[in-house]
């Protein structure tokens, strides 16, 4: 193994440019393809928006089952060489996302692209962090942590542009545009560089049984308003292998040296505390964001790139708080950022959760620039947490567990949200219309007057039933888009108090305890 040496000068800072245009195309998969998901819905033989939320949650288990086995191959074969080697791949299946025809066949490559892009993520992250000289390792992370939450937003508004103005598939154009260029530019700074063989033994039943119930349980999330739940014999077959499998994975894994996921970190608990408040946060927040940008489609008729401009909105306060979490989380208590953090989001969520008619653009776009400033201070809190009382490898392990959990809740959470949307629809819908038709207050029937007047304005009378009946429909839709923000609010005020069941944060004084800290860090804040 040739002695490594770190980059310096222009070389350093074209990895670092390198590296983190990576990870924002990557990133950027996740949201920037939900903004086109109607288009891309339309146009895979025509299916419903509803099945084209499946390329967007499918993509996510993928990144999730990638995470464990980006370790395991770098240990054996090199960070770089498998950076370089997943960054070729997410090429080629950015290619086959392009062409596809069916959502069967689109659904199953976004799933391997975000398995590309889990192994990939980590050590993109890993790889330029490691050239920053140890007193400059802070200001990586924080450097990081902006790339990271940029794909919340720019991603957004790119995905809306191609969408628009181009084609939906530009978005897995623009994937190989960048990323092969990427490969390039590692390969070329550290060609011949040897590195460190970590063999480790794999966990391969544990993490066989675990992707069996995550892809089991998400395509059951994703195909059940669709498929009528369990009256479908193939969504009551995929729950018994959930009900089969689970157990069997939990036994499996007290059993083994080095299990895929380590429950026994459960035990500790801030760890266990940290992660709950994580996963149902962040649950909420992935939910909430992809049913949000799709309804103002689809409900309030904003262009996909109107759409993108509402999320764009979030980057002037997030990039901002990005930037300084982490310095301030190693003096002040966690415990105390997260309740101010969670308490924000709730008020945002009530906010954006108000509205009882179609809002202009300002009303939508103030409550998220708020909204972006929470997002950015969501994860270092928590991570913080999270690592209290841990160390050494058990640090590692913690991270790479709780990015992975993380991710896959927060694929959870954009069908959960989008059940609860579609529950509540036709809820308001019934209860408008037995308002407006007098059902209810026998004194109040205004659905009379309308018709009147739309047959004054020169609509025949179907017409303007129809307009009538348009109205309810989409009245009844705000109605259930503001139960989810309502919901989302009711969560995060829950979580505040949670989080206070927590031990107190402390910083590590020892230098190798703070490397190994930051390290940690890297893998927990990475969305």
């Amino acid at each position: 193994m040739n002695e490594p040496t770190r980059l310096k000068g222009w070389r350093f800072l074209l990895l670092n440019g390198a590296a983190g245009a990576a990870n924002v195309v990557m990133l950027s998969n996740v949201p920037g393809y939900t903004v086109l998901a109607p288009y891309a819905a339309g146009s895979l033989q025509g299916v419903t928006p509803s099945y084209g939320t499946w390329a967007t949650t499918d993509h996510m288990i993928g990144i999730a089952l990638g995470l464990p086995l980006s370790r395991w191959f770098s240990g054996r074969f090199g960070d770089y060489r498998v950076l370089i080697g997943a960054l070729v791949i997410y090429a080629i299946l950015s290619l086959m996302c392009a062409a596809s025809e069916t959502i069967y066949f689109f659904a199953l490559m976004r799933f391997f692209l975000g398995l590309a892009g889990g192994v990939a993520l980590p050590l993109a992250q890993s790889v330029t962090l490691a050239q920053y000289p140890d007193d400059r390792r802070t200001l990586g992370v924080g450097f990081w942590g902006v790339m990271s939450m940029a794909p919340f937003t720019i991603g957004v508004f790119m995905g809306g542009f191609w969408a628009e103005f181009f084609n939906w598939r530009w978005l897995f154009y623009s994937n190989v545009v960048v990323v092969l260029p990427v490969a390039a530019v590692i390969l070329a700074l550290f060609y011949e560089r040897g590195f460190e063989r970590r063999i480790a033994r794999f966990d391969t039943i544990g993490f066989l049984l675990l992707a069996t119930v995550f892809v089991s349980a998400q395509s059951i999330l994703n195909m059940g308003n669709d498929f009528d739940w369990f009256a479908s014999p193939l969504l009551a077959w995929l729950l018994l292998v959930v009900l089969l499998a689970l157990p069997t994975f939990i036994i499996w894994e007290f059993g083994e040296r080095r299990p895929a996921l380590d429950l026994r970190l459960f035990l500790h608990r801030n760890f266990a505390i940290a992660t709950f408040c994580s996963l149902v946060g962040f649950l909420v927040i992935q939910g909430l964001l992809s049913l949000f940008v799709v309804q103002l489609q689809l409900l309030l008729g904003y262009t996909s790139s109107l759409a993108g401009m509402v999320y764009l909105a979030m980057i002037f306060l997030a990039m901002a708080a990005a930037a300084v979490v982490h310095e301030l989380t190693r003096n002040v208590d966690a415990r105390l950022i997260a309740f101010f953090n969670f308490t924000g989001f709730a008020v945002t969520f009530v906010w954006l959760g108000h509205y009882d008619k179609s809002a202009s653009f300002d009303n939508v776009t103030t409550p998220m620039f708020f909204f972006g400033f929470s997002l950015a201070m969501f994860f270092a809190p928590l991570a913080t947490l999270a690592m209290t009382g841990l160390a050494g490898e058990r640090l590692i392990r913690a991270a790479e567990e709780l990015a992975m959990l993380r991710t896959v809740f927060g694929a959870f959470g954009i069908t959960l949200l989008g059940v609860v949307f579609f529950r509540r629809t036709p809820f308001h819908q019934l209860d408008l219309a037995d308002q407006f038709g007098g059902r209810r207050f026998a004194s109040l029937d205004l659905l009379t007057a309308f018709l009147d007047r739309m047959q004054a304005m020169g609509l025949s009378p179907g017409a303007a039933q129809s307009r009538a009946a348009q109205l309810i429909r989409q009245q009844a839709a705000i109605l259930a888009l503001n139960d989810a923000f309502l919901l989302g609010a009711m969560t995060f005020i829950c979580l505040a108090g949670i989080v206070w069941l927590a031990y107190p944060s402390y910083a590590s004084k020892k230098s190798r305890q703070a490397l190994e800290r930051l390290s940690a860090e890297e893998l927990m804040e990475q969305p």
